[in-house]
């Protein structure tokens, strides 16, 4: 055994401990503040369907139309990797599981529209969706037929319409609880907001369902849908969304990028809103770093052009939906809007060759990582942590299956998750 080295000091350890009480209120922030990704799932997609249209085969209608729509236009795998660029070697894989989601679970995340979807309805009429809305919603759940994540789009807290959207909030809520409790997956979207006030609003209008119902304190969230420019950039120059999850104390789930909304609020001409207009793209980069660390996920938005009509048509407006969500996922935009059944088949293709093409090398790092092996990579824990994120949504998806992952890990779900979710600490001292 080698002569142990001399180590030299030259502080007192009074002046560590000085530092770490005067950081104290910093550390207690970052952990307020910046709590991480929560670690749930979230959904590839979320679905609008207006409250006078969403019926109990919504879902279900959804699937088989999607089902159709390949059936018409792509019946094979051959066809469908020719129309979207897909390589030999995932025609196949990517085909078949985009027809087995389709038939298992079209839709991973449904709101039933009360806001631009729905438009304005006498308030008898609009009671009544409301209430027939949280009816189907909870037989759905009772019978295993509900999409993971359900919910309402509400109309947004503006003084116009703000007295009905917190009706039709109250009664959605009030037949949920009626129908025997709050679904776990529930999920509720907050549009048009402009000023961090209005997330309080919200966090309030909760708060004080919660205490009439006697529900814990925080039990419900929302998502905040950013659809104007002074959600981006405030009066005095800050950046507003950062202000507004603060403002939801806890409660934000999502930032929702609004594509139509939030373009024709700049000026930009019809013609030329998308998603990946610049004005879209400096958006959703200020909601990203906005977001990152605190928990809440960021989804892009939607196209309007739907794949309808003769195959020619179709075949276009696939082609752009999909090259639109494969931007979105390289930009690390994991959700985005589908407005028309004939979009899911483009969003699973889209989302499943994205998580298969990178599975290989991405089982290999994480791999070598965890077995601490070498390698012409060299990972940080940071690096474990997106390798790890990215095969977990893949799994959640359907885009890959445990089995092939822990054949080539040799890890399991829960070493994923380890990895996928590591103490700050973790990555701040192995980066030393």
């Amino acid at each position: 055994m080698g002569q142990q080295e001399k180590v030299a000091t030259s502080l007192a350890g009074a002046v560590g401990e000085e530092i770490s009480a005067s950081l104290a209120p910093v550390d207690a922030e970052l952990e307020r503040r910046y709590p991480g990704d929560p670690g749930t799932r979230q959904p590839v997609h979320t679905v609008y369907v207006p409250g006078d249209v969403f019926a109990a085969d919504t879902i279900r209608s959804w699937g088989d139309r999607a089902l159709a729509a390949l059936d018409e236009h792509a019946p094979d795998a051959a066809s469908f990797a020719a129309v979207l660029g897909l390589t030999d070697d995932l025609a196949e894989p990517v085909y078949s599981r985009v027809r087995a989601k389709l038939e298992r679970e079209p839709i991973e995340d449904l709101r039933v529209d009360f806001e631009d979807g729905y438009g304005n309805r006498t308030d008898a009429e609009e009671d009544e969706a409301a209430a027939r809305a949280a009816r189907l919603i909870a037989e759905a759940y009772d019978q295993g037929t509900a999409a993971p994540y359900m919910g309402i789009r509400m109309k947004c807290m503006e003084a116009p319409v703000r007295a009905r959207g917190i009706r039709t909030l109250d009664v959605f809520l009030s037949g949920l609880m009626e129908a025997g409790g709050l679904p776990d997956g529930l999920v509720l979207t907050l549009p048009k907001v402009t000023y961090p006030e209005q997330v309080t609003a919200m966090v309030r209008l909760l708060e004080a369902f919660e205490k009439a119902r006697g529900l814990e304190p925080g039990r419900i969230g929302f998502e905040i849908q950013i659809e104007t420019s002074q959600s981006i950039l405030a009066a005095d120059g800050t950046a507003a969304v950062a202000r507004m999850i603060q403002a939801a104390e806890g409660r934000a789930t999502g930032l929702h990028y609004g594509t139509f909304d939030y373009s024709a609020c700049l000026g930009v001409s019809a013609a030329h809103q998308a998603s990946d207009h610049p004005a879209a793209d400096h958006a959703k980069a200020v909601m990203q770093v906005a977001a990152a660390g605190t928990g809440v996920r960021v989804s892009d938005g939607s196209t309007n052009v739907l794949p309808v009509g003769p195959t020619e048509k179709v075949h276009d407006a696939w082609r752009l939906h999909f090259g639109l969500t494969r931007r979105a996922l390289a930009r690390a935009y994991y959700q985005g809007w589908d407005m028309h059944p004939g979009h899911i088949p483009t969003r699973y293709a889209a989302v499943f060759a994205f998580y298969r093409e990178g599975f290989e090398q991405a089982a290999a790092r994480l791999a070598r990582y965890a077995n601490r092996t070498g390698g012409d990579v060299m990972d940080e824990p940071a690096t474990a942590k997106a390798l790890s994120g990215y095969l977990l949504r893949g799994l959640d998806c359907g885009a890959l299956d445990i089995g092939e992952v822990a054949r080539l890990t040799g890890l399991t779900r829960a070493d994923l998750e380890g990895f996928s979710s590591p103490r700050r600490g973790d990555l701040t001292a192995s980066a030393q």
